[in-house]
């Protein structure tokens, strides 16, 4: 393998691609689950229950990575390990056990909206993957599907409290934690990461999902020149990873995150 230390600027496009095939293979396998928040769906087995952990997970993930799995297992508990039913089911003594969880500003008052939220599709909406699929008509990437989704994930809510905590794209955002999670749900291989449960959403639709870490090892890479990590950048660094693999870009979320994240430059 190339040092990540040589002189980059001067590697060929085929250069760059076949680094980063090397680093997404590298990255994305069971190894990498047990320290990162998709270890905390990967405790299920049931369809609703991996979706709905993989999105309350994905939304409080943010900060130390460490804080993430032990907050989300927090949640998991609260909801006796059963999430779906728990949604599907819960009361308002239920409902009073989770006053006092608490990740950074995602509070009580926030994963409560959240489970109301999360019954009232599973009730009236067919669950996420059918909102997210209706938003996805006529647009070849899911930035507008995320969008519509948000809109109505905080339909009848008269508190505007919690709506920060789902990105918006037509907003400028570029909702990393939501293109995690549909990262999660949609790409589907053999090295066993992620789930692959959503299977009329295209892997080519997705965006990655760009954070602290992934921008500066794309910008080394020469492959982002926006300084921002907003959804221009997220344009940008889709537009070249798509050009590597047309057919499933995200996958080298693996190489720019672990080269990132587990690695010192």
């Amino acid at each position: 393998m190339k040092s990540f230390e040589m002189n980059f600027e001067n590697w060929s496009r085929t250069d760059l691609k076949n680094f980063l095939d090397e680093q997404s293979h590298r990255y994305n396998t069971k190894a990498f689950i047990s320290n990162d928040p998709i270890s905390i769906p990967h405790q299920f087995t049931r369809k609703e229950d991996i979706e709905i952990s993989a999105f309350l997970t994905a939304t409080i993930s943010w900060g130390n990575r460490k804080s993430i799995v032990a907050n989300a297992n927090k949640m998991m508990v609260l909801m006796d390990h059963d999430p779906f039913q728990f949604v599907m089911n819960h009361d308002a003594a239920d409902l009073k056990r989770l006053e006092k969880f608490v990740h950074r500003t995602f509070n009580a008052v926030d994963l409560i909206q959240f489970i109301q939220s999360l019954k009232h599709f599973y009730d009236q909406a067919g669950g996420m993957e059918s909102v997210f699929t209706q938003g996805m008509m006529g647009h070849t990437n899911t930035a507008a599907a995320i969008s519509g989704f948000k809109e109505k994930f905080f339909e009848g809510f008269l508190s505007s409290r919690s709506d920060k905590h789902v990105s918006d794209p037509s907003k400028g955002s570029a909702a990393k934690r939501i293109n995690m999670f549909l990262r999660w749900m949609v790409r589907h291989d053999n090295r066993g990461v992620d789930f692959g449960l959503w299977h009329n959403i295209p892997m080519s639709s997705l965006s990655i999902p760009l954070d602290i870490h992934t921008g500066n090892i794309a910008r080394k890479l020469g492959l982002l020149h926006r300084k921002q990590n907003d959804r221009k950048a997220v344009e940008e660094l889709d537009a070249q990873l798509r050009s590597f693999d047309p057919i499933d870009p995200v996958r080298y979320d693996f190489a720019l995150f672990g080269l990132g994240a587990m690695m010192d430059f």
